[in-house]
């Protein structure tokens, strides 16, 4: 499992935020999705063997938002 934060530019209203969870959730290989409105921040735990944190960017940048770093972290199990 791997963990990814995706720092966006700022999110302007809550359905911003639905909208890139529900995105995301349906995403293959994603496991959890919390998106931080305050922060403009997304956390998604994946299946690194399924999908990438870029991939799952690019998904957030398709609906129209941009995301300025993504950071990815290997879970240990």
């Amino acid at each position: 499992m791997t963990k990814a934060i995706m720092q966006l530019d700022t999110l302007t209203c809550p359905s911003c935020m639905t909208k890139i969870q529900k995105a995301l959730e349906k995403q293959a290989g994603v496991q959890t999705v919390k998106v931080l409105f305050n922060a403009s921040k997304v956390k998604v735990s994946f299946d690194e063997t399924v999908t990438t944190g870029e991939t799952l960017a690019d998904v957030v940048t398709e609906l129209g938002y941009t995301v300025k770093q993504v950071k990815e972290k290997v879970a240990i199990s």
